[in-house]
């Protein structure tokens, strides 16, 4: 499964994928007024999502991973701008009415917030927070609710005898899968999972992958997952997208991204990673220097120029855009450009 261009002008081959994807997502922005002046966060992100399928979304800190989940939902303050398609089982979710979105949130698309504790109501039990959107949604009673409440707890392995505890009395991998109840509890068709892992140890991580990966087997629930964590994301999602500076550069099977990536952001990512068993790569790491740019400061051409070993002064100035770099996969860097002479 491929994405659009920057510019969202939809590709031919992807007529038949987009018309039944599950979430099928054009040209999204969301921009901030600050100081008197529109900052952009997300410029241009396209991509589809059918049943079953995992996409990992990652990048480093500042370039546009949360602010485009959440977006996909607007669930952004007052202050954001979001424009585009977010199409929701063919439903644009952008320019569909409150209440109508308030139903998809929960019964079609829920989310997994990054921090637990601080997403959790400290002051209401594990209970009632999970029976209230099941109640409000699915129009069933107090006493069914409970029940499904209890069950939802026992599927991700929390004791229904705690139901009643409040957030505090929990570990931090028990709110994480507390969390991942509340977001099934009105039997959603898609995950948004925002470092659902940060934070915990890697006994307990594995764990909640290994739920999540339950569920898109069993139930065919799409997963978006974003985390700093590649390795993760390689194991865990068909496809990744590596975002930067608000954008996609890069598209495509997990494992073929990671093992021979076509963007020199996502080969400095992947390189950052030490490898077990290599001396050398423990020890010195290649890592990237600098951070990515403040949305208020990126300008014309690719982003990534300034930090680049390999750009031209095409890339300065020329348009970035998704360009075709394999079966199923794409990247916004000119040297994948057949006309270019050869992929990066």
């Amino acid at each position: 499964m491929t994405t659009d261009t920057v510019k969202n002008e939809p590709l031919a081959t992807e007529d038949a994928e987009t018309a039944s994807a599950l979430l099928d997502v054009r040209d999204l922005h969301v921009s901030y007024r600050q100081g008197g002046r529109t900052v952009p966060a997300v410029r241009g992100v396209s991509f589809s999502l059918a049943p079953g399928d995992t996409l990992g979304i990652a990048g480093e800190s500042g370039c546009g991973k949360s602010t485009m989940a959440l977006g996909l939902l607007r669930l952004h303050g007052a202050k954001a701008q979001v424009s585009g398609e977010v199409l929701f089982r063919g439903e644009d979710l952008l320019t569909t009415t409150w209440s109508r979105l308030r139903a998809v949130r929960w019964a079609g698309a829920s989310v997994v917030f990054q921090g637990a504790m601080s997403a959790l109501n400290p002051v209401r039990t594990v209970l009632e927070q999970i029976v209230e959107p099941i109640v409000l949604h699915d129009k069933v009673s107090a006493k069914e609710a409970e029940r499904r409440a209890a069950e939802l707890l026992d599927s991700v392995g929390i004791p229904s005898r705690r139901m009643r505890s409040y957030p505090h009395e929990f570990s931090g991998g028990q709110r994480q899968r507390v969390m991942i109840a509340m977001a099934l509890a009105c039997r959603p068709d898609l995950i948004i999972a925002d470092e659902p892992t940060t934070a915990l140890d890697v006994m307990v991580q594995a764990q909640i992958l290994e739920l999540l990966a339950e569920l898109v087997r069993e139930s065919r629930i799409a997963v978006i997952m974003i985390t700093h964590d590649l390795s993760l994301l390689a194991h865990t999602c068909d496809r990744l997208a590596v975002m930067y500076a608000g954008r996609i550069v890069e598209l495509g099977p997990s494992r073929q991204v990671l093992d021979s990536p076509k963007h020199p952001y996502t080969r400095a990512l992947s390189r950052a990673f030490p490898t077990i068993g290599d001396p050398a790569s423990r020890l010195a790491p290649a890592g990237l220097a600098g951070d990515p740019p403040r949305p208020s400061e990126v300008g014309d051409g690719c982003a990534f120029a300034a930090r680049c070993s390999e750009v031209t002064e095409a890339c300065r100035t020329g348009e970035m855009l998704l360009w075709p770099a394999g079966p199923g996969r794409s990247a916004a860097c000119l040297r994948v450009r057949p006309d270019h002479g050869g992929t990066s």
